[in-house]
């Protein structure tokens, strides 16, 4: 169990740095041409390695690589939606703790059975993952509702894709891993000319848009290796602490303040993650 702890935080790694750098490159190129590519990069990876190191799929795995990729695309786009009506401080909290009590709950109907610690652990990483992925914001003209909503969507979006990537078997290998980025290649392009969006990527993202679907890749990875080795609830909520690792990387490279909230967050999810351990 031990190790699929680590491997779950070094998937919260992961995330949390693909979306500093993509949200670093968002602010020079399009956010959608540095998802597109992201997902773009992630796919051609998953597949020169899947091809690399063969495994064997069965159709039930690209049906949950599928579904994985379909979540992955919705809680990004959803996200996307609450950052641009200026209500990230609400959004972003609710899509953090969506995406780690989904998993929970759904571990628990499968027939999971956490003990008392690593139930005290989840219940205390909530809160702190609230308050890590809150940011102030003076901005009180768009809907709360309509963030609730994006923020509540996100949030299922990426649960759905924690929740599906760890039915994917072992003896699957890569290749369905592929198949989730491509999915969610399609479904942000998709989506994006239906809102009118640009998306066709310029010469200038492809670095951005590369490095961060790498690394969003390598989380997918090893969020599904931990799930085989610990629970899907425990996998879920440290998977789930990527904002934590956003907020740091901001204030360490751009020198963004944090707030005291944040900083109790960041001590909360410290605590959260200890007693998972312990467990």
């Amino acid at each position: 169990m031990f190790l699929g702890i680590l491997l779950a935080l070094s998937s919260a790694l992961a995330y949390g740095a693909s979306d500093f750098i993509g949200g670093v490159g968002s602010r020079r190129y399009s956010s959608w041409q540095v998802v597109l590519v992201g997902q773009a990069a992630g796919a051609l990876a998953m597949l020169v390695a899947g091809l690399t190191l063969p495994g064997s799929p069965a159709a039930a795995d690209f049906a949950w690589a599928l579904l994985a990729g379909a979540g992955s695309a919705t809680g990004s786009i959803f996200l996307l939606r609450g950052l641009a009506s200026g209500r990230m401080g609400l959004v972003a909290p609710v899509s953090g703790v969506g995406a780690a009590v989904l998993p929970v709950l759904v571990g628990v109907a499968l027939g999971e059975r956490p003990s008392w610690l690593v139930w005290v652990g989840v219940l205390v990483a909530l809160p702190g993952i609230w308050l890590v992925s809150r940011e102030s914001t003076s901005d009180r003209s768009a809907s709360a509702r309509r963030a609730l909503v994006d923020g509540a969507v996100a949030g299922v979006g990426f649960g759905t894709l924690f929740i599906a990537l760890a039915q994917i078997s072992e003896e699957a290998g890569l290749l369905p891993l592929a198949a989730n980025q491509l999915v969610g290649a399609i479904l942000t392009i998709l989506t994006a000319t239906s809102l009118g969006q640009r998306w066709r990527p310029c010469r200038g993202v492809i670095g951005w848009g590369s490095a961060s679907g790498l690394l969003g890749a390598s989380g997918t990875l090893a969020f599904m290796v931990a799930t085989g080795m610990t629970s899907l609830a425990v996998a879920g909520v440290l998977a789930s602490l990527y904002p934590a690792v956003t907020v740091l990387l901001a204030a360490g490279v751009l020198r963004e303040r944090i707030d005291l909230g944040q900083r109790a967050g960041i001590a909360i999810c410290t605590l959260a993650v200890a007693a998972l351990a312990l467990a």
